[in-house]
């Protein structure tokens, strides 16, 4: 019993950090680690990754928003689309057979890859939209040289509704949709992909947050599961805020891009062998 719980939290803590580190959250190690590793149902691993989630932004939030990388104005707006998308995703989830699930999980994984490979460089800081400015979601971060640089907000509509798809994702994933969150705002709003990271990480927290609800009263959480987990993920993800400000943004893309093509060939190969 303490190897398999050892085994879990060793686990968690490196879904954590990765997690936190590339703004995906550690959902989208531990759902893949927990079926196909531990044998866990899809709908248990689900249930607990949600639990992670919320435990994966809160242990990088705090190290985000004190250092000035979180835009919270951005996260707010978006907040309504994916905690809508929550509520509902998590309730289909229950009536949903679990091939299916897997086979979503991987398509999730490669579309968010191919965006992410598809889309080069970080220096691109466009002038916000008319509502962007109106909401106030531009942002400062600084340059190489410590100066601070005003970066703009567009495209808020398409975002609101990618985010409205990741909150569907996320409730009946358990992923935290970080990877969809990220790929929103990096490709579609053009805000830089250390905030997009950094925001996303404070985002799927409270998206998850709401899943959770509905999977509790399910009854498809198992605390023996979840509570190693969320203590691992937890650890991983205050690790990983802590590298971030100092990570290149080209080595965080590539190794964004092939962890999601990973895992998308683990879980599709799953779910089309029915194993």
């Amino acid at each position: 019993m303490f190897k398999i719980l050892g085994g879990l939290l060793a686990l968690a803590v490196g879904a954590g950090f990765v997690g936190s580190l590339s703004g995906l959250g550690g959902g989208v190690f531990i759902v893949p680690a927990l079926v196909i590793l531990a044998h866990v149902p899809m709908y248990v691993a689900v249930g607990a990754s949600l639990i992670s989630v919320v435990a994966t932004s809160a242990g990088a939030s705090v190290a985000f928003v004190r250092d000035g990388w979180t835009n919270l104005h951005i996260a707010m707006v978006l907040e309504c689309a994916t905690v809508t998308g929550a509520v509902f995703g998590a309730y289909l989830a229950g009536t949903i057979p679990a091939w299916v699930l897997e086979l979503l999980f991987a398509l999730t994984m490669l579309q968010s890859a191919y965006f992410s490979f598809k889309k080069k460089g970080d220096d691109i800081l466009p002038k916000g939209s008319a509502i962007a400015e109106r909401l106030q979601l531009g942002g400062e971060l600084p340059n190489p040289g410590g100066e601070p640089i005003h970066y703009g907000v567009t495209n808020l509509a398409a975002g609101g509704s990618l985010m409205l798809a990741a909150g569907m994702l996320s409730g009946m994933l358990g992923v935290g949709a970080g990877a969809v969150k990220v790929m929103a705002m990096d490709y579609l709003m053009h805000v830089p992909l250390k905030v997009s990271s950094a925001t996303s990480n404070f985002m799927i927290g409270v998206t998850a947050g709401a899943g959770a609800l509905v999977f509790l009263a399910r009854g498809d959480v198992s605390t023996v599961i979840a509570a190693p987990v969320a203590i691992g993920v937890t650890l991983g993800a205050f690790a990983g805020s802590r590298v971030l400000p100092y990570a290149e943004v080209q080595w965080l893309r590539t190794g964004f891009v092939a962890i999601l093509l990973l895992i998308a060939i683990e879980m599709g190969w799953r779910a089309l062998s029915g194993i």
